[in-house]
């Protein structure tokens, strides 16, 4: 079985976006690429998603910044669909099933049994 890193994406939910772009900024000392996907606006943070972990300040509704206002994508192997439908017998909640992220594959979000929000990620 090949190894991958168990931690794949995160995202920082923002109210003010423009506030939070240049806070993030500011701080790290770099310019954020700005990118959007349906319903969001994204300003990706400083990484090389070839060697490691990326992430985001995002705006997107229903989210909300604050305590719980970062979600961590968690990578799977093979099919997305298989983990969504073994959630709900485990006690989870699919919060957002699969949609597609092109040219990133697919991502889904869930509650787990102790309500923390987490988001799976996967190329199929």
């Amino acid at each position: 079985m090949s190894q991958i890193n168990a931690l794949n994406w995160f995202e920082i939910y923002v109210s003010d976006f423009d506030r939070a772009r240049t806070f993030y900024t500011a701080i790290l000392g770099q310019e954020l690429e700005l990118s959007a996907m349906e319903g969001s606006q994204m300003a990706i943070l400083p990484c090389d998603l070839e060697k490691g972990v990326g992430g985001a300040l995002t705006k997107m509704d229903g989210c909300a910044p604050g305590p719980g206002g970062t979600l961590v994508y968690l990578n799977v192997e093979g099919q997305l669909d298989a983990v969504l439908e073994r959630i709900p017998a485990a006690g989870g909640h699919v919060i957002r099933p699969k949609f597609p992220i092109p040219p990133h594959g697919f991502i889904a979000i869930f509650s787990d049994p102790e309500g923390n929000v987490v988001g799976l990620h996967s190329m199929s």
